[in-house]
């Protein structure tokens, strides 16, 4: 698997990422357990993590590979701190106390001194410079090598970069937003300030939250996200008639080129300007072995031209 730098930062990591969100719940453990051997095997060394997924429990089962099987020099593994669970509702919390207290989990259940990337996870009330001294801290104490930011917007991103950057504190090298076929809002605001800034760029939900994969085309199948109670909300946003029309397109793109949809799809987030590395949460090896067999694909810029017309318009920033 080919790999690439974060942003203008010395840390390598493989153009795949590895989402773990679903490990431990529509994952089972002996999936997981394949499907990081598989990624790893190929050349994958990002894996994406974070405190609320499982409220702990896939950091933990990452420590419990760590210590078995994996060194821990051939990962690069990244995490996000800030969501927490209060009188059974998850709340942001980005206040210094709570982050460190969230990365300090995170690092005993991962089984390690040290993540690659520590991330804000999302935008909170709490001022930015109590936040981002956090960071500081994190960094001057070996808990983390660099920091990062998830789920900002672009003015949120830009405020953050420039704050550090300013005074000469630990640098932001990352972020992470939604980004495909299927959500290309991170064009707008998002993707011209990591141009201006330098920094590098994590899509999750990369496969539109698995829409984009085809399965959805004429039905939910049985035992997928789209038909799980507690995550079906998150899949359906994207059942409505324009994104079945992108869909479609991709579908009629893959059949033309003797590839699958979700190898397309990927191929079109992984090429567009300013990407680092997508991020995929498969929850198999089935799912997991078209993915990692893109690295190798190239799509014709007459296919990227015409997914660009069809899910929003030209890319401003591909002839840049």
């Amino acid at each position: 698997m080919r790999t690439t730098s974060v942003g203008s930062s010395e840390l390598v990591v493989s153009r795949l990422g590895l989402g773990t969100m679903s490990w431990g719940a529509a994952t089972p453990v002996s999936e997981a357990v394949a499907m990081l051997k598989l990624f790893m095997d190929h050349g994958g060394n990002l894996i994406d993590t974070a405190a609320a997924y499982g409220s702990g429990e896939v950091e933990s089962l990452i420590g419990r590979l760590m210590a078995k099987t994996i060194k821990r020099s051939d990962l690069v593994i990244s995490t996000k701190s800030g969501f927490v669970m209060r009188d059974g509702e998850r709340v942001i919390d980005n206040s210094r106390a709570t982050l460190l207290a969230d990365l300090a989990g995170s690092l005993r259940r991962l089984g390690t001194d040290w993540v690659d990337i520590w991330q804000v996870h999302a935008w909170g009330a709490t001022p930015l410079e109590e936040t981002l001294s956090a960071a500081d801290e994190a960094v001057a104490k070996g808990m983390a090598r660099h920091v990062g930011v998830s789920n900002f917007v672009g003015w949120q991103l830009a405020q953050a970069e420039t704050w550090q950057r300013a005074l000469g504190r630990t640098p932001v090298i990352s972020a992470q937003a939604e980004y495909s076929l299927l959500a290309r809002r991170a064009e707008l605001e998002l993707i011209p300030c990591l141009d201006d800034t330098g920094l590098g760029f994590f899509p999750w939900s990369s496969l539109g939250r698995g829409v984009l994969t085809g399965k959805y085309a004429t039905s939910v199948p049985s035992g997928s996200r789209g038909d799980d109670p507690g995550i079906a909300w998150f899949v359906q946003q994207y059942f409505d008639e324009e994104s079945r029309r992108i869909v479609q397109a991709v579908i009629t793109a893959a059949a033309g080129l003797f590839l699958s949809p979700a190898q397309v799809a990927l191929a079109w987030v992984r090429d567009a300007p300013r990407v680092t590395a997508p991020l995929v949460g498969p929850r198999s090896t089935e799912q997991l072995t078209p993915l990692i067999e893109a690295d190798e694909i190239e799509l014709p810029a007459a296919i990227t031209s015409a997914l660009d017309d069809v899910s929003g318009g030209p890319n401003q920033w591909r002839n840049e």
